[in-house]
C-alpha cells in the first residue's frame, strides 16, 4: 500500500523492481492498480474462470409428451421420468398434444396437466402455467 501516485512514478517503481504495473479496478476513483508479474496475474486470472466454469450447472430443459386420454400406468412412467429429470436439476417442459377431435374436449388436456401439478407440487413449481400453442398445450416445471 504505497497509496496516490502519479502514473510515471507507479511505472517507475514497477521498473525499479522488474514487474509490471497492473491496473486492477479501473472504475475506481482513483484507479487502483498493483505491481506484480502481468504473466502470473493472467494465469490466475485465467485460473479462477476455468474453476468457475467447472461450478457451473447448465440447466437443461427436458420435454415429456403425454396426451389428454393418457392410461394410468402410462401417466405414471412418465411422472418418474418427471421425477427424475427434477432431481438432476433439469427443467420438465409437458407438452400435451391433441390429434383430431381431441381439440374439441379441450378440458381433458388441462385436467391431465392439473393432476401432473399437483403431483408434482413437492419438488417443483410451475414456471410456465399451461397455454395452448396450436395443437398442443405446454407447461413448464422447474426444481424448487
Amino acid at each position: 500500500m504505497i497509496g496516490v501516485l502519479s502514473t510515471r512514478d507507479a511505472i517507475a517503481r514497477a521498473y525499479a523492481v522488474g514487474l509490471d504495473l497492473v491496473e486492477i479496478s479501473p472504475n475506481a476513483e482513483p484507479p487502483v492498480a498493483k505491481i506484480l508479474d502481468y504473466g502470473k496475474f493472467k494465469y490466475e486470472q485465467q485460473k479462477k474462470r476455468n474453476e468457475a466454469r467447472k461450478k457451473q450447472k447448465i440447466v437443461e430443459i427436458k420435454e415429456v409428451k403425454v396426451r389428454p386420454n393418457i392410461d394410468d400406468n402410462d401417466y405414471n412412467v412418465k411422472l418418474r421420468a418427471m421425477k427424475s429429470f427434477i432431481g438432476e436439476g433439469d427443467k420438465v417442459k409437458v407438452t400435451l398434444r391433441f390429434r383430431g377431435r381431441e381439440m374439441a374436449h379441450q378440458e381433458l388436456g388441462v385436467k391431465v396437466l392439473e393432476r401432473i401439478r399437483a403431483d408434482m407440487e413437492a419438488e417443483t413449481k410451475v414456471e410456465q402455467m399451461p397455454k395452448l400453442e396450436m395443437r398442443q398445450m405446454v407447461m413448464v416445471l422447474a426444481p424448487k
